[in-house]
């Protein structure tokens, strides 16, 4: 089956049936509360403050025992797998849109990051990690003699 399409389509709400498979359909977009963006599950803030990296996943629904953490050569990188929920056996499913399966999200840390001093909690869902800066990347005060 050959499949085209026309600069100028005949029919707009076919057309536009289409473009929405086509948002569904596509593994790197993820929705979220501005509509549909890229990125991945989990779902992650990243910052800092003068003194520590912080990494924020959000992963509700995922066990702790089922994620790892794991810095190496200046990458995070967290994995881990979250389970499909059992639909009852007569029950007819019209709509599923929680991930489920394996997933692994990779961050470039900043040279300063110590890993050494990394910490991760997770609770309500959310993983937070928290890496401290080398003590010689932080500022300090010179004195003036």
């Amino acid at each position: 089956m050959l499949l085209y399409r026309t600069l100028f389509p005949r029919d707009v709400f076919a057309e536009l049936e289409r473009l929405q498979r086509d948002v569904q359909q596509s593994p790197d977009l993820s929705p979220n509360i501005r509509g549909f963006t890229r990125g991945g599950f989990p779902a992650m803030n990243v910052g800092g403050t003068p003194k520590s990296v912080e990494i924020y996943a959000f992963a509700p629904g995922v066990e702790p025992s089922s994620l790892d953490v794991q810095i190496e050569k200046g990458v995070l990188t967290i994995s881990g797998e979250r389970t499909h929920e059992a639909v009852p056996e007569k029950a007819a499913v019209h709509i599923d849109e929680r991930f489920s399966g394996r997933f692994s999200r990779v961050v470039s840390l900043p040279e300063d990051a110590d890993s050494a001093a990394a910490q991760a909690h997770y609770r309500d869902g959310v993983l937070h990690i928290s890496i401290a800066r080398k003590e010689a990347a932080q500022p300090r005060r010179i004195s003036i003699h």
